[in-house]
Parts: structure tokens; C-alpha cells; sequence
């Protein structure tokens, strides 16, 4: 029934279509969303905007969200042009392509950073702010579904508020959780977690009813992400990693448990935390920004006591056995909005562990998290400089090759920088472990192409860093002709790979 997902009588009159809702929205407004990545986010008041856009209304929006999120938001809005400015995480082809083509201008921002910047008034006025709902309580506060992302700024923000309650689901969702916001400087308060498992606020978003002026009903259910097989590669990793760890419980330096965990979004990072699965690691606990199938996995094998994240993020097969086991689920899963999952105060005081996926890092240890060949916008910086600028232990995994071979992730220089040396503390390929911590820039070079580069390239990279060194300043020896060569290189050639003196063809 109606009533069983509004309770607010007074709110019952809001009800309407989503053709309704979406004439709230006009061209040059800027709108804020629900959602962190394909979790949570309106659907079908977005596809009857980008309708509206289609019968030939001129309607362009900066659109604002929590991080990624499904096709219904980004890429409707994207294939009809109605997306002038994107904000501040983004995964999808159609926006992608849109930023590298500048049809679309891109703030990529830290995510625990992005909902104070609208709050301070930086990111300019919410015109409207649309969420995804379980239902709204009695006093007219909004219950989400799946991710909190940054809704419940863009809420007490927004003039406007439209409410897009998701029928497929479910109200056992009540009760994951626990809304928190920081009060703006000068009275913000600490943020009172002392453990990952910690409640300090609501199970609902608190609201203006005044606000909302539209209310609709949605039955598309979120989009699910592809998981890909866990790889040969992707199991080294997880090895090394594991091994890196257990090392550090030896070595006194790590509790049994190791301390609370947080791994990136994806295919990489879902197989890495999965190996956890073969280890000894017990009562493990998880504050991150995603919660991935690998740690609903992990909690069925009794490896996590509790996961505290902003979203969750399913394979088709991890989205049924969530909702199958939501009620023994929620004991143990905390979703908070991503100023707190996220927050750098948190991270550090809780002495997070934090493991995220590099496309490609230089041999001094600075990363690059985000643009292809310098300048091609992948996704973009996300969550993973929260962790690593605050955690216990920042960990950044990537495959020390790709394309087949034709690109090293281990490069001179990362042609774009998205974590400097100072915030890496270990870097994990395949091929082994590069613990970075206490070592100058010249050391770091050493481990990082002795343990990580790839077989073909380490006698490539040992020769650059031997010239580099006969330099005049070799604090960090750079080739300035040569540091970036290698992704010139790619660009004329499409590999890496170098011709040597005694061929003609590449090795």
C-alpha cells in the first residue's frame, strides 16, 4: 500500500508522474542526486527528463551526485546533451567520452571533500535535489534505499525536493542507516566514531516537507555491476598482498585482525579483497565507501564482523543472495553518507588499511589514479585520496602491464599525478611488494623496479634511472627528454615497448 511507504498524510498529496517531476527541472538549474555508484540513484524521473530533452526542450543541467552511477541518471542525460557540468565522480562511457570531447565540464573532486563544497556554497546554489527512497516517516524524512551518497546535503540544500520511492526495494533496508552531518566551521564537533561499528545518527534524512513537491514511483531496480572472473594475475596480487600483511602481524605492527579495511571499487579490487577469504585473517572489519560481493562473502564465511560504507555495489548472483539475506545482513552492514565513510578524521583515527587500484605509478611511487596517457579522463580521483592521505597503511595495486604488454604501469614518470609519492606507502603487482615507508626517492626507485615492473621493461627502467642518476641533482633523478618518452612513445606507436640496438622490430 501507498501508506506503507508514506506515512506523512499531508505528503500524500505530492504524489505524481515522473513526467510531473521532471517539469520541476529547467534548463541551466543545477541538480543534485542520489547515488554512489550503481546504487540508489533516481531512474525514472531522469528518463523523463531526458524525454522531454528528446521531444526537442532545450534543457542543459550541472548534475550533481554522490560518486558513479547507473545508466538511467548518466547516460540518458548524456546521450541527449542535457549534462553541461558533472560533479564529482563519474564512471559511465556516454559522460566520459562527453569530458573528453568538452561537451561536458568535469570537476573531479575527493569525495569526502565534495559535500562540504556544496554546503560552503563553492559548488553555487541546489536548485532541486532528487533521492532515492524506501519511504518517507511520519514527520516527512526520507528513508534511502542502497547508497547515501550525498543526499543528505544535497536535501538541505536544494530548494526544491523530489522523492522517487523505489518499489523493488524493500522496507527491510530500515535500519542500515545511520545518518550524520557535520555541522559547518566554527561548530563542527569531532565526528564521534571510535570504532567501525559506531551509530552516531539517523536512519532517515532529515527533510523540510515544505520542500518536496513531487513524489513518484519507481519499479526499476539498480543497475548491477560486472564482476569480471578473478584472474591468474589478480590472485598474485591478492597473494602479495596477503603475504604483505601477515608479514606486518608478524612484525608487530598490525593486531591479529588486522586494523579496519577499505578497498576501491572494481574487478581488481573485488579479487584482491576476496583472497582475504583463503587467509587466516578473522573478526575483520571493513569502513570503506563500497561495500563490494567480496565482503558480503566474507561475512558469510565469518571472516567480517562489520562493513560500514556509503553504498553497495553487487554482481547479478551478489544483489539476489543480498536481498534474500538482508535481515541477517544489516546486523553487520552501516551505511553512512560519504562525508563520513569517507572522512579524513575517521580514517585516520580508526587506522585504516587502505588498498585502492593504480592505473599506472613512476618509479619514485607517485600514482596516477585517473587519466589515460595524461590527459584522457577515466573515471576520476574518487575516494582513493581520502584513504590514502589519512590511512595506517596506503596500498595502491594495479598489474605491472596492460594492453597485452603494450603499456607498462610502471613508468619513469606518471604523466598526471593524483597521489604524490608522500601518501604511497606500498605498491602491489603481480609481481611482488614495494614497501616504500622510510626510503628516500632513490631507494623507492630501486624496490619499486626491482619488485614490481614486469620482466620485459625492468632492464629498460634500471637503464633510465642508472643515466638519470649521473645527473648534477639526483635527489630525484629525472631525464626531462626522456621521463614521459615512453607514453610518447605509446601514442605514436600504440606500445611501449622499445626497439633495441640489436633489432630493428619491437621486443
Amino acid at each position: 500500500m501507498i501508506t506503507d511507504r508514506i506515512k506523512n498524510k499531508e505528503l500524500l498529496k505530492c504524489i505524481g508522474t515522473p513526467n510531473d517531476a521532471a517539469e520541476l527541472i529547467k534548463d541551466g538549474m543545477t541538480v543534485g542526486t542520489s547515488g554512489f555508484t550503481f546504487s540508489g540513484y533516481p531512474k525514472s524521473v531522469p528518463i523523463a527528463l531526458a524525454k522531454r530533452v528528446k521531444d526537442g526542450e532545450k534543457i542543459k543541467i550541472n548534475l550533481y551526485t554522490g560518486a558513479s552511477v547507473g545508466d538511467e541518471l548518466d547516460g540518458e542525460l548524456a546521450r541527449v546533451g542535457a549534462i553541461k557540468k558533472r560533479f564529482p565522480y563519474q564512471t559511465h562511457k556516454d559522460v566520459r567520452n562527453s569530458i573528453n570531447a568538452g561537451k561536458i565540464e568535469y570537476v573531479d573532486a575527493h569525495l569526502s571533500m565534495s559535500p562540504q563544497m556544496v554546503d560552503y556554497g563553492f559548488m553555487g546554489k541546489i536548485d532541486v535535489a532528487i533521492v532515492e527512497a524506501v519511504g518517507i516517516t511520519e514527520e516527512g524524512y526520507i528513508i534511502p534505499t542502497t547508497s547515501v551518497g550525498n543526499a543528505p546535503t544535497y536535501v538541505k540544500n536544494a530548494d526544491i525536493v523530489i522523492v522517487e520511492i523505489n518499489e523493488t526495494q524493500p522496507t527491510s533496508l530500515i535500519g542500515t542507516h545511520d545518518i550524520y552531518i557535520p555541522e559547518k566551521p566554527p561548530f563542527r564537533q569531532p565526528i564521534p566514531i571510535i570504532h567501525a561499528a559506531d551509530r552516531i545518527g539517523t536512519d532517515y534524512i532529515v527533510a523540510d516537507p515544505k520542500k518536496i513537491k513531487c513524489i513518484v514511483f519507481s519499479d526499476i531496480k539498480d543497475n548491477i555491476r560486472t564482476v569480471a572472473p578473478i584472474s591468474e594475475t589478480s590472485r598474485k596480487m591478492a597473494g602479495n598482498l596477503i603475504d604483505f600483511l601477515e608479514n606486518e602481524v608478524k612484525q608487530g605492527r598490525l593486531p591479529e585482525n588486522l586494523l579496519p579495511l577499505q578497498s576501491g571499487v572494481g574487478s581488481v579490487a573485488n579479487a584482491v579483497l576476496a583472497g582475504l577469504k583463503e587467509s587466516r585473517f578473522t573478526n575483520l572489519q571493513v569502513f570503506t565507501e563500497v561495500a563490494q560481493d567480496s565482503v558480503f562473502n566474507l561475512m558469510d564465511e565469518g571472516k567480517i564482523s562489520v562493513a560500514s560504507a556509503t553504498s553497495v555495489s553487487f554482481s547479478e548472483e551478489g544483489q539476489k543472495k543480498f536481498y534474500e539475506k538482508i535481515d541477517e545482513y544489516r546486523k553487520k552492514l552501516i551505511l553512512r553518507p560519504q562525508e563520513i565513510s569517507n572522512n579524513p578524521e575517521v580514517i585516520r583515527r580508526l587506522g585504516v588499511i587502505a588498498m585502492n587500484t593504480a592505473i599506472e605509478a613512476d618509479i619514485y611511487g607517485n600514482v596516477n589514479s585517473s587519466q589515460i596517457m595524461g590527459s584522457r579522463m577515466m573515471n576520476g580521483i574518487g575516494g582513493s585520496g581520502d584513504f590514502t592521505r589519512s590511512s595506517y597503511i596506503s596500498i595502491f595495486t594495479t598489474e605491472s602491464i596492460a594492453k597485452n604488454g603494450a603499456i607498462s604501469s610502471i613508468v619513469p614518470m606518471v604523466p598526471h599525478c593524483d597521489h604524490s609519492e608522500h601518501d604511497v606507502d606500498v605498491i602491489v603487482t603481480e609481481q611482488g611488494v614495494a614497501d616504500l615507508r622510510g626510503l628516500s626517492p632513490k631507494e623507492k626507485a630501486k624496490v619499486i623496479i626491482e619488485n614490481c615492473s614486469h620482466p620485459y621493461y625492468r632492464p629498460f627502467l634500471k637503464d633510465y634511472f642508472k643515466r638519470a642518476s649521473q645527473g648534477k641533482n639526483i635527489h630525484t633523478p629525472v631525464l626531462l627528454n626522456e621521463a614521459l618518452s615512453w607514453h610518447e612513445r605509446f601514442e605514436k606507436t600504440g606500445s611501449m615497448k622499445i626497439k633495441t640496438d640489436k633489432s630493428n622490430s619491437e621486443e
